[in-house]
């Protein structure tokens, strides 16, 4: 898992219980004798855990960790997080975290489950959105890992797909979903980011160990010894214009600048303030590079490590960053506030705010002609928005879980898109643009600022509860 393993453990005795909820009144159901059994509508009640170690233990492949000053929990195999101790009875979502009239609990023997009150059933399977009659449908979804996939790249000449996953592996495929050579394997260890050299010689990948690797494309094996520097996993790279260095952000709160020849620093590490860094992107011309993470604020940087200027505006962290225009003028932002910005780089001044989606932005990226930004997020949708019109283009693309990343290939023939459900997502670019369905329609406009909102996951802060989950 992509956490800080030195703040996390499988168990603990502390943590009070936030916002504990009765969905319904305390009515008596036969106790559980398998994790097999699904606990039946109305058995919401707080009752006594039953996996080892009791109330005093987390369940079975749960961990906790810290972060914005809240102890945290996690269902490793969910990739879903939660404010309140996992404990039976005890409401789990946050605010948007599920789909409306669901519900988020764990059962006595420690499985997840959710509670559909629309038809008051149960069921281990997290809710997916409706896909609307009419709505675009992938020209192919890609299979093949084991865990969700955090990254994706386009490379080669037939614009070929790369998707790094936490299964420790990175994998590389034709657009009609066909694999191409062999999986690259990082030691068994999660892999969360991955940046292709401009020349797409070489690829760098970011791990859970908090070490970074660097690959032959062609040969599909591993350069040298891994590189080690950060002390928790490194979530986001970047390779400058030129391809003389990798910029790298971690989980640690540092930015680590490397000669990709050497695998050695360029430069001291530099302390962001970020708390966890998400996103680093050189300018086009590679004289300065751009960082965000937690603390919502995108921050300029010198090549020699200076700040240069810090930028607010966003209510959510930072995950995702693209320059616009060759000479760097503009920079785009997505965030956990569920919006994506468009700034003046040279001073910060915001332009334009994106809305439409209804969760955190994860990944933002340009088109080949940079005529369209393409963003994917938790809300399980990619949309596609005009730069010249400041709107929304065409419906949202659905995926059945909440996406993570997403990359466009050079020639600008598809959108691949990756989401917590370890599948990729290949959709027609001119088809998306063309398609007008009978979706419910978000307001695509760019104007005003966006509502406060802390949306994440994956060992990060989700909204907090309000009024301990009124309205429940």
């Amino acid at each position: 898992m992509l956490h800080d393993k030195a703040k996390s453990g499988r168990s603990t005795k502390q943590g009070k219980v936030k916002g504990v909820g009765l969905v319904d009144s305390p009515t008596r159901v036969a106790p559980l004798t398998s994790v097999k059994d699904l606990p039946p509508y109305s058995a919401q009640h707080r009752q006594d855990a039953l996996w080892e170690g009791r109330d005093e233990a987390l369940p079975p492949q749960w961990h906790q960790f810290e972060a914005g000053g809240d102890m945290w929990y996690q269902d490793d195999n969910l990739l879903m997080g939660s404010l309140n101790r996992p404990l039976p009875g005890v409401r789990l979502d946050g605010p948007r975290q599920l789909i409306p009239g669901y519900e988020w609990h764990v059962s006595p023997l420690g499985r997840s489950y959710f509670v559909n009150h629309n038809i008051r059933t149960t069921s281990w399977k997290k809710p997916v959105p409706d896909r609307p009659v009419g709505s675009l449908t992938p020209e192919c979804i890609i299979e093949g890992h084991s865990k969700c996939i955090w990254s994706l790249a386009c490379v080669g000449t037939g614009c070929n797909i790369m998707s790094a996953s936490e299964d420790g592996s990175i994998r590389q495929w034709i657009s009609d979903g066909k694999p191409v050579g062999e999986l690259w394997r990082s030691d068994g260890v999660g892999v969360g980011s991955m940046a292709v050299c401009p020349d797409e010689t070489m690829v760098v990948s970011g791990s859970a160990d908090g070490r970074l690797r660097l690959w032959n494309v062609k040969e599909g094996s591993v350069v040298g010894d891994p590189w080690e520097g950060h002390s928790a996993p490194v979530r986001c790279l970047d390779w400058s214009p030129d391809t003389r260095e990798i910029a790298s952000g971690s989980q640690d709160g540092t930015i680590r600048r490397w000669n990709p020849i050497t695998g050695r620093h360029i430069a001291s590490p530099i302390e962001t303030g970020h708390g966890r860094v998400h996103a680093v992107k050189y300018s086009p011309q590679g004289d300065k590079f751009a960082s965000g993470g937690d603390d919502n604020i995108i921050r300029m940087w010198s090549k020699d490590s200076k700040l240069l200027i810090e930028i607010k505006g966003h209510d959510g962290p930072v995950y995702s960053l693209c320059w616009w225009a060759k000479d760097g003028a503009y920079m785009f932002s997505g965030s956990g506030d569920m919006t994506i910005r468009k700034w003046q780089s040279i001073d910060g001044k915001e332009l334009v705010v994106l809305r439409g989606h209804t969760r955190a932005v994860r990944s933002i990226s340009l088109s080949s002609d940079e005529r369209h930004l393409v963003s994917a997020s938790e809300d399980c949708s990619v949309r596609i928005w005009g730069l010249q019109t400041n709107e929304q283009v065409g419906d949202p693309l659905l995926h059945d879980d909440e996406l993570l990343a997403l990359a466009i290939p050079s020639d600008g023939r598809y959108i691949a898109s990756a989401a917590k459900d370890k599948k990729v997502y290949v959709w027609s670019f001119e088809a998306a643009l063309k398609q007008r369905g009978n979706q419910v329609r978000s307001d695509g406009k760019l104007k005003g600022h966006a509502s406060s909102s802390k949306d994440i996951f994956d060992g990060s802060p989700l909204p907090k509860r309000q009024a301990d989950n009124e309205g429940k």
